[in-house]
């Protein structure tokens, strides 16, 4: 066995995987940037090595610095993790060239799949069903169009390197074929440094169905059933489950052997995941599920198949990596319940799932809940910066069935509360007790079809508002407090800056105190405190004041002090999380104050400019 290991990643699976190795004996070193100085992998580590400043150029995927740090500390071999170095395959081998154990797939079989074209030519001559579609090697215009003529339309068009929903275009009809190939080269040559393209038949109702394999060095394979990641935004995974609703017996076999014949095929050693679209228009059937892609390493969502199967996939991992055969026979797994995972991101679904970036100043997630887990590399006090991405926690619910899964985690994200950064909690909330999700009527449409229905709401309930205001005027908490208790007063407060007007018991008449609350309904959370007149609480911004909607740089300033704008006009922008966002002017008028400049970094809710209504002549 591996007796010392370096992770060469950060956040939570960073942290995960820490803590198998301690189970293990294994000595952990982490590596960190500028950034992380004091995140919660580094200290949770045995040792740890500074890589660089913050920007994952410069620290976390300079594979030359992580060998070092791997060499400098004496350990013996490197965990990538998932995203990163970890589908790297020249990283993979300048790893192994180091002399060091390669926590993954052999550097080739990384390789073989990781670009989309090769990989799928590779599981049609492997017996592996493939979707109906054109990979070759004349990219001509011409041919492209003929062979989506051919394929019939709608047809989707993908880079073969691309990924995260980048460099794809879903074509209707024959006259849109050439305006949206141009479009995806451009963005894939962007993105990628490729704009070689396949095309692929466009799949009505279609479902997301993966299987989780695994490999090791003395020529087995094996898989651990199937997920089914269905519930998606922008081609982003929300919500993961084990096993895929409606997956008859004779179906799942067909796929997961299907999943393990692509392993064999590449040699597969490690942990690995086959991704398959499913027609899901007359239920899953064999014949209707095709392979998609491989990820050559362990899944984000790889809990919720840890949850039903009762196996450590990271213990797998390492102990295969040591030569070790794998530690069970695929007649040893079985299916024990239903999980469900969701990520939990500092995002604010109310202003189009910007980040939300600065420190956690209040961090509880889900409590003793049974059934429940929590993966998260952040706690209490922690800070979220704008150099990664911003999930905060994965959080997994596992029950004796579907329901008792999905309800549990509903409740887990209910019960949550973060402050004062927002998360998409509420949005999350607002899925999992969506009828047609409940229902298991899924596809990878869902979320946008439903629109709006899943927005969390702006404001709390009277019931929660009269709670927190009753508790406010008492001076304690919420404990002993009645729901719908008769009301006999109405107060003013602020809630998250904004007056409102409350009727709530006043508990016998008690002074309200000058402290706050915080209010958590369904995942959001909202802070009330007593109105204080003439103080800067209390003081509200007049028509025309432009707040920040997020902590972040401003990158540029289109406006000068004075100057006359009319409504829409562009006065600055602000960059938060590798995303621009644009203020606007609200009407006609003119600048009265401004209160930025290029490079300045301000907080959420600053006044950057205010705008004075200009009077019509």
């Amino acid at each position: 066995m591996i007796q010392s290991l370096l992770i060469a990643n950060r956040g939570e699976i960073a942290c995960r995987i820490i803590r198998t190795a301690r189970r293990l004996g294994i000595r952990t070193v982490a590596v960190y940037s500028d950034a992380d100085a004091q995140a919660l992998h580094v200290r949770s580590a045995d040792e740890a090595v500074h890589i660089g400043p913050s920007p994952v150029r410069e620290s976390y995927l300079v594979g030359g610095k992580i060998i070092a740090a791997a060499k400098a500390t004496g350990a013996e071999a490197i965990h990538p993790g998932y995203g990163f170095l970890s589908e790297n395959s020249e990283f993979a081998a300048a790893v192994q060239a180091a002399g060091l154990i390669w926590v993954g797939p052999n550097p080739a079989s990384i390789t073989a799949m990781g670009l989309k074209d090769a990989a799928k030519t590779l599981m049609q001559d492997a017996g592996v069903p493939t979707t109906p579609g054109y990979l070759g090697a004349d990219q001509s215009p011409e041919r492209l169009k003929a062979e989506a003529d051919r394929i019939g339309y709608p047809v989707l068009i993908k880079a073969v390197g691309g990924g995260g929903g980048k460099g794809m275009r879903k074509v209707d009809a024959a006259a849109e074929f050439a305006d949206a190939l141009l479009s995806c080269q451009r963005e894939a040559i962007s993105s990628f440094g490729n704009d070689v393209v396949l095309l692929e038949k466009w799949v009505t109702n279609p479902r997301h169905i993966e299987v989780q394999i695994f490999g090791d060095s003395h020529g087995n394979v094996v898989h651990l059933f199937e997920r089914d990641c269905s519930l998606q935004r922008r081609h982003q995974k929300v919500i993961e489950e084990a096993p895929a609703p409606g997956m008859d017996e004779a179906t799942r076999a067909a796929v997961c052997r299907a999943a393990v014949n692509a392993a064999k095929a590449v040699d597969y050693v490690g942990a690995g995941t086959i991704e398959f679209i499913a027609d899901g228009s007359e239920g899953l059937r064999a014949d209707r599920i095709w392979f998609m892609e491989m990820n050559t390493r362990l899944q984000v969502e790889h809990p919720v198949t840890e949850e039903i199967t009762g196996q450590d996939l990271v213990e797998w991992q390492l102990r295969v990596a040591s030569g070790e055969p794998i530690p069970v026979k695929q007649d040893d797994l079985s299916i024990n319940g239903w999980a469900m995972e969701t990520r939990l991101y500092a995002e604010d679904p109310a202003k189009g799932f910007l980040p939300s970036i600065g420190r956690l100043d209040t961090f509880e997630l889900g409590g003793e809940m049974p059934g429940l887990r929590i993966e998260t590399g952040v706690e209490q006090g922690a800070e979220i910066s704008p150099f990664y991405d911003p999930m905060i926690a994965k959080v997994i619910a596992h029950g004796a069935t579907r329901d008792e899964a999905r309800k549990r985690l509903a409740e887990a994200l209910d019960d949550s509360t973060v402050w004062p950064l927002k998360t998409n909690a509420g949005f999350l909330v607002k899925a999992l007790t969506n009828p047609d999700f409940a229902a298991a009527r899924l596809d990878t449409g869902l979320i946008a079809r439903e629109g709006d229905a899943l927005m969390p709401s702006t404001r709390p309930s009277d019931e929660a508002l009269a709670d927190a205001a009753a508790a406010l005027g008492k001076g304690g908490g919420l404990a002993g407090f009645r729901l719908n208790a008769p009301v006999r007063e109405e107060g003013v407060f602020l809630l998250d800056g904004e007056a409102v007007t409350i009727a709530y018991d006043p508990r016998e008449g008690a002074a309200v105190r000058q402290e706050d609350i915080l209010v958590a309904e369904s995942g959001q959370v909202w802070r009330l405190m007593p109105f204080r007149a003439g103080g800067a609480a209390g003081a509200e911004a007049s028509d025309g004041a432009i707040l920040s909607p997020m902590p972040g740089r401003v990158i540029a300033v289109a406006v000068s002090a004075g100057e006359v704008v009319a409504k829409g006009q562009k006065l600055l922008t602000l960059e938060a999380m590798k995303m621009e966002h644009s203020l606007v002017a609200p009407f006609d008028g003119a600048i009265a104050q401004l209160n930025a400049s290029v490079g300045g970094q301000v907080s959420e809710g600053a006044l950057l400019v205010k705008i004075d209504k200009v009077e019509a002549a």
